[in-house]
C-alpha cells in the first residue's frame, strides 16, 4: 500500500502537524494532564466507560467523510507534516516558527498544562529514545537529523514523530523547519494558517470546524463538525507508515524469516485479511463448526499444491500462525492440522505399494481427518487396540473395535462439512500375531451419510474452538488390502509375510505417527500468534484508555501506569522469546544436522513451554482491557480458551515434559561456567546463569534416583520427578535465550539491537528470578546483586516503556484484521457501541 499524505495546497483544507505522544515520550506523563480536551477517551473515568455526545454520533470506520481533504502518495514531498491516523495520547500543542532549544537528539516535551513552556530533556546518542516526538521509535538517535528518504520521513510524521530539532535536510525530505511543534508552546503556524473551516483533531478524525488556542492546546468548543474514527483507509495507510520504519520492518524481517517471508508467511496473512474471516456475531456452535469447513475451503482454494503445503513444516505452522488470531480461527486451524498435516501428510509419508489418487482429498470432495486416541488411551496411544485383522482368504482386512474404551475419541467424523475419509490407526493382526500399530485409509461418510458398519456419536460442545467432535467405532468394518499404509518401517508381500527393521512395536507405532511432530510444531505456532495477537490490542487498548488521573479534572491513559505496563512490556519479552525460539526449532527440523540429535525432543519441551506460556499471556492480555475484553468481537476471550487445545492437543504437556525429564537427567550434558559474579547488565552472562539452574536441577534429579531403592521404579522417579521437570523447564527456557541471542548478532540496525537486547535482558531476569537462591547459595550471585536484580528489573521495563508500540507493530498483524476490533481503535467505545446496535439478534 503506498503510503498517503495530505497536501498543503488541498482543494479543502491542510494538513495540521501532529503532536508528539505524550505517553511514548514522556515517562512522567503519568502525573500530568493526558491529552487535549478535546480527546473524547478523556471522558472515561475509572469503572466507566462515559462518551461524549459527538463520539456517539460518530459513523462506524468504514464510513468515509466526504469533506476530507484528498490525500496523495508518500513520495510527493509535503511542505507541512502529515497529520496522525489517530494517536489518543495527543496534546493538542501549537506549532511554533522556532527550532526546539537543546542538544540534537533530545526531545522537547511538554503538555496542555505547560502551555507556554518549552523544556527539552538531553539523551544519550545510544538511546533509542533520541527524538521526544518519536511515538513507537522509528529511527535511533543521532547527533544531527540528516536527510532521510522521502518516504521515511513521511512515514515517520504520519505517526507523529515531531523531533526536538529537525534540519533543512530532514525538511527537504518531508517537512519543514517552519513547522517543526514544541509541544507545550504557544504561537501558531508562520507559514501556513490552519482552515478554521475543517481541520483534522487531536485523535486524528475530521472536524469540520475548529481552532487551535492561544495556550497551544485544540478548541474543542468549535468542534460541530461529524467527528468520526478514521476509516479503513486511513488506518491501513497509517499501518503502511509505520511498517516503513526502518526499525519496525527490521524487526519484521526477524521475526518472520527475513527473506523466506512472501513463501512463508505472506499467503497466510492476506487470507485472514479477507472479508471471509471477520467476526460473525451470534452464531451457534453447530454454526461455527459449518463455518470453520466453509474457511477451510477458501483456504484450499488459495493453494497450488495442496501436497506441497503438506510437505512444507514452515509454511504449515505459520498457517496455525496467522489462521489462530481470527475469530473462530482455533476450529480452522484444528481442521486444517488435521487435514493437512495428519491425513495428507500421512498419506505422502506413506508411499510404498500402488500410487493413491490424492484429487478427492486435494480439492476436499472429501476431508481428511486423523483416527489415533481412543476413549481409553490417550498419551498411552501405544496400546490402544482397535484392530484391523488380515483376512488371508480376501487379503483384505476387518476394522473392529472390541470394546466401548476402544472407541476414537475426538475425531472430526460427522456429516458435517460434507464427506470424510481418515486414516485409522489399529493394531495389525496377522495369524493371531501382533505386529503394532500401523495407518489404515478408512471412509467414513459419503453425500447420503455414515457408512455401514461405522458409528459416530456427536461430543459434546468444547468452549473456544468448535469442531464436531466425535466418538467413532468400527463394527467388523471391511476394508481392501490397499488400505494399509506401508513405508520403510513395515511391508506386507503377496504371500502375507509382514517385513518391518524395526523389532521395537513402540518405534513402528512412533514411525506411523511421525507426523505428531510436524503437529506439535503446529500448536507451539498457533500459540505463538494467539499470544502476539492478544498483547497487540491489549497495548493498543493501554493507550487509547483514558482513566482519572492523579489531579481533579486530569485524565491519563492506561499505559502510564507501571502497574498497568510492566505486566505487558514483561509479556511482550517473553512472546518475542517464544517467537524466536519457535523460528529455531522448526528450523532445526526442516534442516536435520548432526548437531541437533535430539530435535524432537526440542520441537515437544518447546511446544510444551510456550503454549504453557501463550495459557498464561493471552489471560494476562484480557485481564489488562477489563470487561470489555470478555466479548469476542474483541477478540481477547477466545484465545485462552483456544491456547487450551494446543496444551493437550498432539500430547498432554505434562506428560511430554516427564518424558523428556526421564531421558535428560543422564542423557543431557550441562556445561556450567565456573562462578564469577559478572555484569547483570551483560546478557551472555545471565544467560550462563540460566544454564547454572539448569544444571543445579539436574544434579538434584540425579542425587534423587541414586540415593532410592533400585527395586522400586515408580517411587525412584517420584523422588526424582520434581528437580527433574524444573531441569526440563530450566532448558526450555535457556534455548528460548539462546535464539534470542542468535538473532542480536545478527542484528545490524543500532536501534534494533538496543531494543532487542533490551527485551532479551528483560525475558533473562525474569526467568532468572525463582533461581535467585541457589545462584546465590552456589556463589553464582552477590548478595549486591540479588538486592539490585530488582531495579535493574524495573529499570530495564522503564527503557522500554516508550516503545511498546514499536513492539507490537512487528507483529505485522494485517490492517483489515484489527480494524475490526473496536479495542483496537483510539475511539474504541465508538466501534464497539456500533457493533452492538448493528448486531442486535
Amino acid at each position: 500500500m503506498t503510503v498517503l499524505t495530505v497536501t498543503p495546497d488541498s482543494p479543502t483544507t491542510p494538513a495540521r502537524p501532529h503532536p508528539p505522544r505524550l505517553a511514548e515520550t514522556d515517562p512522567a506523563a503519568a502525573s500530568r494532564p493526558a491529552g487535549a480536551a478535546g480527546n473524547t477517551e478523556d471522558t472515561n473515568t475509572t469503572g466507566g466507560s462515559a462518551t461524549t455526545a459527538a463520539e456517539r454520533s460518530r459513523p462506524p470506520a468504514e464510513d468515509t467523510t466526504t469533506t476530507r481533504p484528498a490525500r496523495t502518495p508518500a513520495t510527493t514531498a509535503s511542505a507541512e507534516p502529515a497529520r496522525s491516523a489517530g494517536n489518543p495520547d495527543d496534546t493538542g500543542t501549537s506549532p511554533t516558527t522556532e527550532p526546539a532549544t537543546g542538544p540534537a537528539g533530545s526531545g522537547t516535551t511538554g503538555n496542555t498544562g505547560d502551555a507556554a513552556t518549552a523544556t527539552t530533556t538531553p539523551a544519550p546518542l545510544t538511546a533509542v529514545t533520541g527524538d521526544a516526538g518519536t511515538a513507537g521509535d522509528a529511527a535511533a538517535a543521532t547527533p544531527t537529523r540528516t536527510a532521510e528518504s522521502a518516504v521515511s520521513a513521511v512515514s515517520a510524521v504520519s505517526r507523529g514523530i515531531i523531533d526536538g530539532v529537525r534540519t533543512a535536510g530532514a525538511a527537504a525530505a518531508g517537512g519543514t523547519a517552519t513547522t517543526a511543534w514544541t509541544a507545550g508552546t504557544a504561537g501558531t503556524p508562520a507559514a501556513t494558517p490552519w482552515n478554521p473551516a475543517g481541520t483534522w483533531n487531536t485523535a486524528g478524525t475530521w472536524d469540520t470546524a475548529g481552532t487551535w488556542n492561544a495556550a497551544g492546546t485544540w478548541n474543542t468548543t468549535d468542534t460541530a463538525g461529524p467527528a468520526g474514527p478514521a476509516d479503513a483507509g486511513d488506518a491501513e495507510d497509517a499501518a503502511d507508515a509505520e511498517e516503513s520504519s526502518p526499525v519496525v520492518a527490521d524487526l519484521i524481517r526477524l521475526l518472520f524469516n527475513g527473506d523466506d517471508h512472501d513463501r512463508i508467511h505472506a499467503p497466510w496473512r492476506d487470507m485472514i485479511s479477507g472479508e471471509s474471516f471477520r467476526h460473525r456475531e451470534g452464531l451457534s456452535p453447530e454454526q461455527q463448526t459449518a463455518l470453520a469447513y466453509e474457511r477451510l475451503h477458501t483456504l484450499n482454494r488459495t493453494l497450488a499444491s495442496p501436497e506441497d503445503l503438506a510437505r512444507d513444516p514452515e509454511r504449515l505452522a505459520s498457517l496455525h500462525e496467522w489462521a489462530a488470531i481470527t475469530h473462530g480461527g482455533g476450529s480452522l486451524c484444528t481442521l486444517a492440522s488435521i487435514h493437512y498435516n495428519l491425513f495428507l501428510g500421512s498419506l505422502l509419508d506413506h508411499n510404498d505399494g500402488p500410487e493413491r489418487d490424492l484429487t478427492p482429498y486435494t480439492t476436499l470432495q472429501h476431508t481428511g481427518t486423523f483416527l489415533c486416541t481412543e476413549l481409553a488411551h490417550g498419551n498411552d496411544a501405544g496400546n490402544l487396540q482397535t484392530t484391523a485383522t488380515l483376512n488371508p482368504q480376501t487379503g483384505g482386512f476387518t476394522l473392529h473395535t472390541p470394546h466401548p474404551g476402544a472407541q476414537k475419541f475426538m475425531p472430526n467424523t460427522s456429516t458435517t462439512g460434507g464427506p470424510k475419509t481418515a486414516v485409522v490407526a489399529a493394531r495389525l493382526l496377522i495369524n493371531n500375531t501382533d505386529h503394532g500399530v500401523y495407518l489404515f485409509l478408512t471412509p467414513l461418510t459419503d453425500s447420503h451419510g455414515t457408512l455401514p458398519h461405522i458409528r459416530v456419536h456427536r461430543l459434546p460442545h468444547r468452549p473456544g474452538a468448535p469442531v464436531d467432535h466425535c466418538l467413532t467405532s468400527f463394527d467388523h468394518l471391511p476394508l481392501p488390502r490397499t488400505a494399509l499404509l506401508q513405508a520403510h518401517h513395515g511391508r506386507l508381500t503377496d504371500d502375507n509375510t509382514f517385513h518391518s527393521p524395526l523389532g521395537n512395536r513402540r518405534k513402528r507405532f512412533l514411525t506411523s505417527i511421525n507426523r505428531v511432530t510436524t503437529g506439535k510444531l503446529c500448536m507451539s505456532a498457533a500459540a505463538v500468534g494467539a499470544t502476539r495477537a492478544a498483547l497487540t490490542i491489549a497495548v493498543r487498548y493501554s493507550h487509547h484508555r483514558h482513566i482519572t488521573g492523579p489531579r481533579p479534572g486530569q485524565h491519563t491513559p492506561l499505559h502510564a501506569h507501571r502497574t498497568h505496563h510492566a505486566r505487558l512490556i514483561t509479556a511482550l519479552a517473553t512472546a518475542y522469546a517464544m517467537t524466536l525460539l519457535h523460528r529455531t526449532v522448526t528450523h532445526q527440523h526442516t534442516h536435520p544436522t548432526p548437531d541437533h540429535p535430539h530435535t524432537e525432543r526440542l520441537i515437544a519441551i518447546t511446544k510444551a513451554w510456550i503454549t504453557w506460556q501463550a495459557r498464561t499471556l493471552t489471560t494476562e492480555a484480557r485481564e489488562r482491557c477489563g470487561a470489555h475484553a470478555l466479548f469476542s468481537v474483541n477478540a481477547l476471550a477466545d484465545f485462552p480458551h483456544y491456547t487450551e487445545g494446543t496444551i493437550t492437543a498432539e500430547g498432554d504437556n505434562l506428560v511430554i515434559w516427564t518424558k523428556a525429564a526421564a531421558e535428560m537427567i543422564f542423557n543431557h550434558t550441562t556445561t556450567p561456567t565456573p562462578p564469577h559474579p559478572h555484569d547483570l547488565t551483560d546478557n551472555t552472562h545471565l544467560r550462563n546463569l540460566l544454564t547454572h539452574a539448569e544444571h543445579l536441577w539436574q544434579t538434584r534429579a540425579r542425587h534423587a534416583l541414586r540415593t532410592t531403592p533400585t527395586n522400586d521404579p515408580l517411587t525412584r522417579f517420584n523422588t526424582a520427578s520434581t528437580p527433574a521437570l524444573r531441569m526440563v523447564e530450566t532448558h526450555a527456557q535457556l534455548q528460548a535465550a539462546n535464539a534470542f541471542l542468535t538473532t542480536i548478532n545478527h542484528t545490524t540496525n543500532p536501534t534494533t539491537r538496543h531494543l532487542l537486547t533490551h527485551l532479551c535482558r528483560l525475558f533473562l531476569l525474569t526467568q532468572l528470578t525463582p533461581h535467585t537462591t541457589d545462584l546465590l547459595t552456589t556463589g553464582h550471585l552477590t548478595p549486591h546483586q540479588t538486592q539490585t536484580l530488582h531495579t535493574l528489573h524495573d529499570h530495564t521495563i522503564h527503557t522500554l516503556t516508550p516503545h511498546t508500540t514499536t513492539l507490537t507493530n512487528a507483529f505485522h498483524l494485517p490492517t483489515p484484521y484489527l480494524t475490526h476490533i473496536p479495542l483496537t481503535h483510539p475511539h474504541h467505545l465508538t466501534h464497539f457501541n456500533h457493533h452492538i446496535t448493528t448486531h442486535q439478534p
